[in-house]
């Protein structure tokens, strides 16, 4: 059994099945005491006393990570009980799906309020227990629907770029209190995933896939990024998929144009554009970027 979390308090959000289930057993089977949050009571509890049969501590939780107060419960439910919290890790969620021109309002904001805005609560009711004990990671779920792009998931797309934000902006704030930002955009078949359109041969296949890739794959590379293994990775973003480990590119420059007099709108097109369109971006989805079969 491993011991790279031990003595370590955790807080796993949407831990009562799939992904987040996978996490809180692996690091309390890591020696960590985990507070196992899920808004399904039975869930949560489920989770739990598996990890007490196996000898670990946890405790269920079932407080929404989509309100500020809410949040703030399941920290203090960490500190309370153990004394302390070490790692956060964010994995709550929600799927909305809807083509851009017929989402709703509704729709957005239900995805916005679980992904971002619970990441965003969550990780800052910690922040302030990190900061005086000057340690602590975090840990948030990215997507590559948001990093690369997919169909009918703008709500969940801009939730998870904004969640890659996030993780950058506590990074670069708490650095200074040894604090560290990552995160994992999970290749993963579970019941929030299942609700994928299979529809065409396409959608089909690349269900078929998902469904190869389990979800306790993630567990690994979150027990490393919350251990002081990685005291000195911070403000990366990975993929796990399979048995495959990925480190993400971020946005850097790569192609500039000057024009010293000043640009006119006439000027780009005929000068900018052409010099730089070679370097454009195609216009694609997730799975024709990564599009070979899960190893």
């Amino acid at each position: 059994m491993s011991d790279m979390v031990a003595g370590k308090v955790a807080v796993v959000t949407g831990a009562g099945g799939g992904i987040g289930k996978g996490i809180a057993l692996a690091l309390a089977a890591s020696g960590g005491r985990v507070v196992v949050n899920d808004i399904s009571a039975e869930a949560a509890q489920a989770v739990v006393d598996q990890i007490v049969a196996a000898g670990g501590k946890a405790v269920a939780n079932t407080d929404s990570v989509a309100t500020r107060a809410s949040a703030e419960n399941i920290v203090r439910n960490a500190v309370d009980l153990y004394g302390k919290i070490d790692i956060v890790v964010n994995n709550a969620g929600n799927l909305r799906d809807r083509l851009f021109h017929k989402m709703s309002e509704e729709e957005w904001s239900q995805v916005i309020d679980v992904h971002l805005n619970g990441s965003f609560f969550v990780s800052r009711a910690a922040a302030s227990h990190f900061r005086e004990q000057e340690s602590g990671a975090f840990i948030h779920m990215t997507s590559t629907s948001g990093l690369i792009g997919n169909f009918g998931q703008s709500n969940y797309s801009a939730a998870k770029m904004g969640i890659v934000g996030l993780s950058k902006s506590i990074a670069l704030d708490m650095a200074r209190f040894n604090v560290r930002s990552n995160c994992i955009a999970p290749f993963a078949w579970t019941a929030m995933t299942s609700s994928i359109p299979a529809e065409t041969p396409e959608e089909k296949a690349r269900v078929q896939k998902l469904q190869k890739m389990e979800a306790g794959k993630i567990a690994p590379l979150v027990v490393y990024l919350a251990s002081d293994a990685a005291e000195e990775v911070t403000a990366q973003i990975f993929g796990v998929r399979a048995n495959e480990i990925m480190l993400f590119s971020q946005p850097r420059p790569i192609r500039s144009v000057h024009m010293s007099s000043g640009w006119t709108p006439e000027d780009i097109a005929e000068v900018a554009i052409p010099a730089m369109k070679n370097s454009f971006f195609k216009l694609e989805r997730s799975p024709e970027v990564i599009g070979w079969d899960p190893i």
